[in-house]
């Protein structure tokens, strides 16, 4: 029917469901955890990753910045050009 979803893609409530035995049940609480733990990890990782990106273009702006020196440059053209004027 259109509009109805598939069997294997709707959630299962391991509690409400009247043909699992406890067997069943326990298994399925054990494999949620352990994807969620793997899930978690996963995120744990890419915040890390996304942080020291974060990190590194930070520093490296400031690094870049900190090497320019041609305003001082200029400052000293235009005080070359004061003192011969």
């Amino acid at each position: 029917e259109p509009g109805r979803e598939a069997a294997f893609a709707q959630r299962i409530d391991p509690r409400r469901e009247p043909g699992l035995s406890p067997e069943q049940r326990l298994h399925m609480e054990q494999v949620e955890r352990a994807l969620r733990r793997r899930l978690r990890g996963r995120n744990v990782l890419l915040a890390l990753g996304i942080g020291a990106v974060t990190v590194g273009i930070y520093a490296y702006t400031f690094y870049s910045v900190s090497q320019e020196r041609f305003l001082d440059d200029l400052e000293q053209e235009v005080e070359a050009s004061r003192e011969r004027a």
